[in-house]
């Protein structure tokens, strides 16, 4: 796997991405952009000098320009939440610095398929996929990875069985309308309400579990500033994806077209993603309930 990688944004999560592919065999070229050309020159050195234990690679602190012919471009640009703020309260700040950024990237790299990062990353998403011209199959959001990548771990953790076991997504959007939708998780292949029985566990708290999804990152926030290092290992698994051989499915934000009802926004449901970019959406069976709750965090 070779493949060039810009990312736009170093700070916590752009450079933390970096770090994370150049000790991947994802990139074999890695171009970092920031504004503050100094901070992206320094995360670019002290990337760099810990490289010599793997196979050879390039990682620049660049220009729009030096983002040519890359595969990916990921976003990441943008204000952080603080403690206490909703992600829904960096809209203006961060759609503005969106727009400044898009045709300077896009005119550079055209062809590259587009990841979303910045929040709120569904209306970021929304917003690239109006104002960049691109065709919708090279753009997508993280979405509901990272929260997906939440939902195994407290399931792993309650269930005492590897998170590579559990098939469960959280669906909607990336802040405090997303919602589990239960009749589509398994363990290997047994619903989670069936393997209660089977195994003589105590049945999960369902809302109690949601509000972890939900709320980890707030509290990271309130605990340590930010959060990075999660985050930045969902994005490279995407990146993985993206530059892999055959397509997979995950929770990533695209652009919907009257699936579920839904039509003009972006949202997280299942997606099938590979070297194409975005190849279509995968449909799940959901209850009446939960169909209601992916149109509730539409609205």
């Amino acid at each position: 796997m070779s493949s060039k990688i810009t990312i736009i944004g170093a700070g916590s999560v752009g450079s933390t991405i970096a770090y994370t592919l150049s000790s991947q065999d994802i990139a074999s070229e890695i171009v970092l952009i920031d504004i503050n050309k100094k901070k992206a020159e320094g995360e670019v050195l002290d990337i760099i000098q810990g490289t010599c234990f793997r196979d050879p690679i390039s990682i620049i602190a660049g220009d729009y320009e030096d983002a040519r012919d890359s595969d990916i471009v990921i976003i990441t640009s943008g204000i952080a939440r603080k403690p206490g703020q909703t992600r829904l309260e960096l809209t203006q700040t961060n759609v503005n610095i969106l727009k400044s950024i898009t045709p300077e990237i896009v005119k550079a790299a055209p062809n590259a398929l587009y990841l979303i990062v910045s929040n709120p990353v569904d209306i970021m998403t929304y917003v690239f996929t109006k104002i960049s011209g691109l065709p919708e199959n090279q753009i997508l959001g993280s979405g509901t990875i990272l929260d997906s990548a939440r939902l195994r771990c407290g399931l792993s953790e309650h269930f005492q069985i590897a998170q590579s076991n559990i098939h469960a997504y959280v669906f909607g959007e990336h802040g405090d309308t997303s919602f589990i939708p239960w009749s589509g998780a398994y363990i290997s292949g047994v619903s989670v309400d069936e393997y209660y029985d089977l195994e003589n566990i105590e049945p999960i708290d369902k809302e109690a579990m949601l509000q972890y999804v939900q709320k980890s990152g707030g509290e990271i926030i309130s605990k340590k500033g930010a959060t990075f290092y999660a985050v930045s290992s969902s994005v490279c698994k995407l990146c993985s994806l993206l530059v892999s051989s055959s397509e997979s499915i995950s929770t990533v934000s695209t652009m919907m077209h009257g699936e579920y009802g839904i039509d003009d926004v972006c949202l997280s449901t299942l997606t099938l993603v590979g070297p194409n970019g975005v190849q279509g959406k995968v449909p799940m069976r959901m209850t009446k309930a939960e169909i209601e709750q992916l149109k509730k965090s539409a609205d």
